[in-house]
């Protein structure tokens, strides 16, 4: 039978701020470093897979340093094509490009004496990293299109999904900027590495979409705690926090049962290959209509910039898939090897000498409540 979770009480090793949840060791270490970073100047890089909370660190790391008065600013370098991006992170004069009516404040200036949290730094340019290194050694830049020199006191931190060593070992990102931003890790554990905190997230989020939804769902049968607990969490706690809204929404009555969690967290017959189409082209509409809420109209290059933008990805992926592997990463992707080297080429990814070498049932119902509803 499952029992109220009590809140987790601690000194150092509590949750920094009230939205990050889990008591587990791995986060209380999360905790401690957090702590110990947030009282000094340093760069921080969140490492951590997508869905595992980099954004809510970055956030506690803020909200704890003595910048905490200061502005937060958060910036998904991913969101955006790399000529948008100089223009969000610096701002632009007048004239710059066509489109730039007025002058613009940069994401830069705006975090000026406080922090700046660039999300997804991985997905930013040779281009932009040489500038993005520039203001963490000198605190400086120019707005796009102008030459006068702006002055800043911003601390920043970093995330990837990625491992960024990896990244400069490909050529991809830049060796000095990665130093520059490590000067302190923190690896966020993915929920799959900390399965005891399972229980106090869901009794969280039943407790976060019972009072949105205006619901009274405070019971999960022991059969579907099981189940939580037992799947893999590719999406992390984004995907958990997903799928009990669902089921708080979708509860007939007042407690959460197996048939009400998707087939893969339960075991059952996966979706089938129709649904997941139908749900990719969603996706795809959804990315579409996302870059061009964000940049239109523009100057007249969406097909580059946002076709561009994923092709690379794509290319950048099947890439890795294939253990850097020209001839068998171009059979994938349907391209002539010349084609693809070409592209590789231009984005400065193009081997020195050849190709790498492949390497080689029903219980009866027992439930109390999840937390306080």
């Amino acid at each position: 039978m499952n029992s109220r979770i009590p809140p987790f009480s601690g000194a150092d090793d509590s949750p920094p701020i009230p939205e990050i949840i889990g008591s587990s060791p791995a986060m209380r270490e999360v905790y401690r470093l957090v702590r110990r970073v947030a009282n000094s100047d340093a760069s921080v890089l969140i490492l951590g897979e997508t869905g595992t909370g980099k954004e809510l660190i970055a956030k506690a790391i803020h909200q704890l340093s003595p910048r905490r008065g200061g502005p937060y600013i958060r910036v998904n370098c991913g969101a955006l094509p790399e000529g948008l991006l100089e223009s969000e992170l610096f701002g632009h004069v007048r004239g710059a490009f066509t489109g730039a009516v007025e002058n613009r404040t940069g994401r830069f200036e705006a975090a000026h004496t406080g922090t700046i949290f660039l999300d997804e730094i991985d997905s930013t340019t040779p281009k932009l990293q040489v500038k993005l290194l520039r203001v963490l050694q000198q605190h400086e830049f120019e707005r796009v299109g102008d030459t006068r020199t702006i002055q800043v006191d911003v601390r920043v931190i970093a995330a990837s999904n990625r491992d960024l060593l990896e990244e400069v070992e490909a050529g991809r990102f830049r060796e000095d900027l990665y130093y520059r931003l490590n000067v302190v890790t923190v690896y966020l554990p993915p929920l799959r590495e900390r399965r005891e905190d399972i229980p106090e997230l869901v009794g969280h989020f039943l407790r976060l979409y019972n009072e949105k939804n205006r619901r009274h769902v405070p019971f999960v049968h022991p059969d579907a705690m099981r189940a939580l607990q037992a799947y893999d969490w590719p999406g992390n706690v984004r995907e958990l926090q997903n799928y009990i809204e669902r089921a708080v929404i979708l509860a007939p009555g007042d407690e959460i049962t197996c048939d009400l969690l998707p087939d893969a967290v339960v075991g059952r017959q996966a979706p089938r290959l129709g649904y997941r189409r139908r749900n990719l082209d969603r996706m795809i509409r959804d990315l579409v209509s996302t870059a061009l809420s964000q940049f239109f109209p523009g100057k007249g290059n969406l097909y580059e910039e946002i076709v561009g933008r994923v092709e690379r990805e794509l290319i950048f992926q099947v890439m890795d898939r294939c253990h850097h592997v020209q001839i068998k990463a171009a059979a994938q992707l349907g391209l002539n090897r010349n084609t693809l080297r070409k592209k590789l080429k231009e984005w400065g990814m193009e081997l020195d000498s050849g190709d790498h070498e492949e390497v080689p049932d029903t219980q009866e119902k027992s439930s109390a409540p999840v937390g306080d509803v």
